[in-house]
C-alpha cells in the first residue's frame, strides 16, 4: 500500500487541501490540490542527464483543462481536446513565470510542470489552484527548486480587497490581479483594473503576498514529510574563463555598450565576441577549447556585469538616458487609407503599426471554456515577425509569447471601451511589430488607443503604458523607465504599467532574482507614472480623443427592439424572412434572443430599407392612422387591403365611397394600391379599414360631413 500524505488549511472562506502520495507515484513530484471542489493534478518531472550543447534552461510547463471537469464534452467532430485554448496558454505562463527564476543558475536539466483540471466547481478559478500545485510538485520532487511559492487572486470590490473571489463575484471587483511569491517577496504581478490609482494597485500586490503565506507554510509542511532526496547539484566554476574573457574583451564590450544605435552596437559586441572565440576556441573544433554552451553563458555573465555596473555607478544608460528618460516618440493616427482606424507608433527603436476593424454580431468569437460558452466582442492579436530584430525564421501559429504580450494589451484597454448599448460593434486590433528594442507590448497598448480613436470609438480616456526595468547589485538599485531590449534581457525586471491619466488599468511584473520588496514596487510605479503622463502628452498631439464619426469605409449599425414574440416573424420559417431581408437590402441583419435588432451596412439607405422592412413586420398599426395599402383580394361585401407589413383588413362596402356602391369590383380591383384609415376591430377581432373618409389622390383625411 502506498502512504498518502495530506495538509488542510482554511484559506479565504474555503478549505484547500494539498495531498501526495495516491496519484501519479512515478512523477518525481505530484500534489492533487483541491480548493473548494475545484480540483487540479500538477506533477514535476526532471531528467537526470543534461543534453549536450543545450545553453538555456528547458522547463516546460502545460496547464490544460479536461472538460469532464465540468461535466462537459468537447464540441467537434472528434470529441476530444484539442490544441491548448488561449486560456490554457495563458495560465502556463502565468504559472511558469514565477517558478523559472526559482532554479539556480547553470542548471539546464529539461524539467516539465503539467498540471490538469480534473474537477471545476464554477467558482473557484482553477489557475490559482494550478500555481499552487505546480509549486508543491516542485518541493517535493527534489530538483533544485528555491521555492515554495504562494499565490493569490486579489479582487476590490466596494473599497475592500476581497481574496480569492468567486468566478461570479468578479463581475462586482474593479480589479482582477493575481500576485505570486516567496514567503519573502514577490515574484509576478498580472492585472486588469478599471482605472485604479497606484496606491491601490500596491496595496493589493501587498495584500495578496500577505494572504498566500500560510498556503507557503503548509506546502513546507507536506514537504518535511513526503519530499524526495534533493539532487545533488553543483553549478560549474568558470571563473577562470570569465577572467580570460575579461581579458581578451572586456574594454570592448564596454566600448560597444556605449553605442547608442542599436544595429551598430550590436555588431560591435559580435565583434568583442569573435575575438574571444578566435583566442580561446571551441571544444567543437580544437579539443583544447571552451565548449560553446559555457562561452555563451560567461558572455552573457560579463556582458551584463559590464552594463550593470556602468547604470549603478553612472546613472546613465545604454543609450546615454538618464534613468526615469522616455526615448522620443512619433505617434501618427489615420495613416491607412482604406482600414477603418490605424495608428503607427514609434518609440525609440520599437514601432507598431495598429490596426482597428468594426464588425457586427457575425464577427464576435465563441470562446467555449469550462464555465461555458460565451461571446467576446473585442479581440486583440499582436504580431511580432523576425524581421522586426533583423532575423529570420520559420513563421509557425503565434507562439505564447504572442498571446501573452495580446492579452497584457487587451487587459490594458478594456476598461476604457463604450459599452454594446452605445456602441454596438465588435472591435478587433491587430498589432503588427516593425521594430523591437524594448516594450513592444506597451508600443500595442499606446498604438491600439489611438487606432480606436481614429476609427470613432468612444473610448472614455486615451491609454499609455511603459515597461520599467531594474538594476539591484549589492552596490546599489536602479530603476529604469523605458526600458531597452538589453536592459531587459540583462536587468533583473520587467515592469510594465498601462493606464490612463485618471489611474491603472494593467499591471504586469516578471522577476529575474529572487523577489522585489514593497519599496522597489513603490518607487517603480511612481516612476512608472511620470513617463505614462509624459506618453500621452506625446499621444495627444496625434489624437487626443476619439474622432467624431465613423470613418468612411467603417460599417455603421443601428439598433431596434422589438417584442420577443415577433422575433419569429422577423426570422421567418427555417430563415427564409430574414434571407429575404438580407438579400433585397444589401444590409447585415443580427437578431439577439433578447428582442435586439442590430442592422449593419456602409450604405445608409440599405440600413434604413431594412429598418423599414422590420418595422412593418413587427410594429401594431394604430387606430385613427391613415395608411397606404394594397388591394389582395374583393368580395360581395367588400374588399381585403394589405395595409400594415402582413397584416390585411377589410374595407366594407359601405365603407368604398360616400356614394352607395353597388359591388366592390365596380370601385377597386385586386393589385390597386388605395388609402385607407384604420377604423378599428369589430366584436369578432377583424380590422376595419375605410376608403371613403381619405382623398385617395393625396391621402389626407376628408372631413365628417364631407364623407357623410
Amino acid at each position: 500500500m502506498f502512504k498518502i500524505e495530506k495538509e488542510t488549511i482554511e484559506w479565504g472562506g474555503r478549505t484547500l487541501t494539498l495531498e501526495t502520495g495516491r496519484i501519479a507515484r512515478q512523477a518525481d513530484g505530484a500534489v492533487l490540490v483541491t480548493y473548494g471542489e475545484t480540483s487540479v493534478l500538477a506533477t514535476a518531472v526532471g531528467v537526470k542527464s543534461v543534453k549536450e550543447g543545450v545553453d538555456f534552461f528547458p522547463l516546460t510547463v502545460n496547464y490544460q483543462e479536461k472538460y469532464f471537469a465540468a461535466g462537459k464534452i468537447p464540441g467537434g467532430y472528434f470529441k476530444r481536446e484539442g490544441r491548448p485554448t488561449e486560456k490554457e496558454t495563458l495560465t502556463s505562463r502565468l504559472i511558469d513565470r514565477p517558478i523559472r527564476p526559482l532554479f539556480p543558475k547553470g542548471f539546464k536539466n529539461e524539467v516539465q510542470v503539467m498540471i490538469t483540471v480534473l474537477s471545476h466547481d464554477m467558482e473557484n478559478d482553477p489557475d490559482i489552484v494550478g500555481m499552487v500545485g505546480a509549486s508543491a510538485a516542485l518541493c517535493l520532487s527534489g530538483l533544485p527548486f528555491l521555492g515554495p511559492i504562494g499565490a493569490a487572486r486579489v479582487g476590490y470590490i466596494d473599497g475592500e480587497y476581497v481574496l480569492n473571489p468567486q468566478v461570479d463575484e468578479m463581475i462586482e471587483s474593479k480589479l482582477d490581479l493575481v500576485v505570486a511569491g516567496t514567503a519573502d517577496a514577490v515574484m509576478m504581478v498580472e492585472s486588469e483594473a478599471r482605472e485604479l490609482p497606484e496606491d491601490v494597485m500596491l496595496g493589493a500586490v501587498m495584500f495578496g503576498h500577505r494572504e498566500f503565506q500560510p498556503v507557503i507554510d503548509a506546502i513546507i509542511r507536506l514537504a518535511e514529510r513526503a519530499a524526495k532526496e534533493p539532487w545533488d547539484f553543483q553549478p560549474e566554476d568558470h571563473s577562470a574563463i570569465e577572467a580570460k574573457v575579461r581579458k581578451i574583451a572586456g574594454k570592448d564590450i564596454e566600448k560597444a555598450y556605449k553605442i547608442v544605435d542599436k544595429t551598430a552596437r550590436v555588431a560591435a559586441v559580435s565583434e568583442a565576441k569573435n575575438k574571444v572565440v578566435a583566442e580561446l576556441g571551441l571544444s567543437e573544433v580544437n579539443p583544447d577549447g571552451v565548449p560553446v554552451n559555457v562561452l555563451k553563458d560567461v558572455l552573457k555573465g560579463v556582458e551584463s556585469s559590464i552594463v550593470r555596473g556602468a547604470i549603478i555607478k553612472t546613472g546613465k544608460r545604454i543609450d546615454g538616458r538618464g534613468l526615469a528618460d522616455v526615448r522620443a516618440i512619433v505617434a501618427d493616427a489615420g495613416f491607412l487609407p482604406r482600414t477603418h482606424g490605424s495608428a503607427l507608433f514609434t518609440r525609440g527603436e520599437t514601432q507598431a503599426i495598429v490596426v482597428a476593424t468594426l464588425g457586427t454580431g457575425e464577427d464576435e468569437q465563441y470562446i467555449d471554456a469550462l464555465t461555458g460558452t460565451y461571446k467576446e466582442r473585442f479581440l486583440l492579436h499582436y504580431n511580432f515577425p523576425p524581421y522586426s530584430v533583423g532575423e529570420t525564421s520559420f513563421r509557425l501559429a503565434p507562439g505564447r509569447r504572442e498571446i501573452g504580450h495580446g492579452k497584457l494589451a487587451w487587459r490594458a484597454l478594456k476598461a476604457v471601451l463604450p459599452g454594446p448599448e452605445t456602441f454596438p460593434y465588435t472591435i478587433r486590433l491587430v498589432s503588427e511589430i516593425t521594430e523591437s528594442n524594448g516594450s513592444s507590448s506597451m508600443a500595442t497598448v499606446c498604438g491600439s488607443s489611438l487606432a480606436l480613436m481614429d476609427a470613432g470609438v468612444p473610448i472614455t480616456r486615451p491609454v499609455s503604458g511603459i515597461a520599467m526595468g531594474l538594476i539591484k547589485d549589492p552596490d546599489g538599485v536602479a530603476v529604469l523607465s523605458d526600458i531597452l531590449g538589453d536592459e531587459d534581457h540583462l536587468g533583473d525586471m520587467d515592469f510594465k504599467v498601462a493606464g490612463t491619466d485618471q489611474g491603472v488599468t494593467s499591471l504586469q511584473m516578471d522577476i529575474k532574482i529572487a523577489g522585489i520588496d514593497e519599496g522597489i514596487m513603490k518607487t517603480a510605479l511612481e516612476q512608472a507614472k511620470g513617463g505614462r503622463m509624459y506618453i500621452l502628452d506625446r499621444m495627444n498631439l496625434a489624437l487626443g480623443a476619439a474622432r467624431a464619426e465613423l470613418g468612411e469605409y467603417a460599417p455603421r449599425i443601428e439598433t431596434i427592439t422589438i417584442p420577443t414574440d415577433k422575433i419569429r416573424d422577423v426570422i421567418g420559417s427555417g430563415g427564409k424572412v430574414i434571407r429575404e431581408i438580407v438579400e433585397k437590402t444589401g444590409a447585415k441583419v443580427d437578431v439577439n434572443d433578447d428582442g435586439v435588432i442590430k442592422v449593419a451596412s456602409s450604405d445608409l439607405a440599405s440600413i434604413k430599407a431594412a429598418l423599414d422592412w422590420i418595422k412593418g413586420l413587427t410594429a401594431e398599426p394604430e387606430v385613427g392612422e391613415i395608411y397606404k395599402g394594397k388591394v389582395v383580394k374583393v368580395m360581395d361585401f367588400g374588399a381585403f387591403v394589405n395595409f400594415f407589413g402582413p397584416k390585411d383588413g377589410l374595407v366594407h362596402v359601405s365603407q368604398l365611397k360616400k356614394e352607395r356602391v353597388n359591388h366592390p369590383s365596380d370601385v377597386v380591383k385586386e393589385g390597386d394600391e388605395v388609402w385607407v384609415k384604420l377604423l378599428g376591430l369589430d366584436d369578432r377581432g377583424k380590422v376595419r379599414l375605410s376608403m371613403k373618409v381619405v382623398d385617395q389622390s393625396t391621402g389626407k383625411e376628408i372631413s365628417h360631413e364631407a364623407a357623410e
